[in-house]
């Protein structure tokens, strides 16, 4: 069974920088893509980024550009989400997921990670 733990969320102030961390544990584990997701107050979780997990290819959401990077440890098991240049609109729940190894399914939809951690909390003041 696949276990990810985030870490790193918090209250920061707007035009500041967090940096999210989710580790991943389970017998022989292994993935395809690692994402991270948001849900806001009221919204429904969205994407925010994601890495295919050999090549390191990273893929953002138009919201997130040039403000987040996503990166990895592979002998870790670990991701992680740097975040700079923080807005208010980022405020809500991280979430860190990971799909099988061999699903070729969309980065950018839920329904492509069976694996989820609990979330992070990111508040940004204004």
């Amino acid at each position: 069974q696949v276990q990810l733990v985030e870490s790193g969320g918090g209250l920061v102030q707007a035009g500041g920088s967090l940096r999210l961390s989710c580790a991943a544990s389970g017998r022989d584990f292994r993935t395809n893509y690692m994402g991270w997701f948001r849900q806001g107050p009221g919204k429904e979780r969205e994407f925010v980024a994601a890495i295919q997990w050999s090549s390191g290819v990273t893929y953002a959401a138009d919201s997130v550009k040039g403000r987040f990077t996503i990166s990895r440890n592979n002998a870790e098991n670990t991701v992680y989400l740097q975040m700079n240049t923080l807005k208010p609109e980022d405020t809500a729940v991280y979430y860190c997921a990971a799909s099988r190894q061999y699903w070729s399914g969309s980065y950018y939809i839920t329904t492509t990670y069976p694996y989820w951690g609990q979330g992070t909390q990111v508040t940004v003041s204004s």
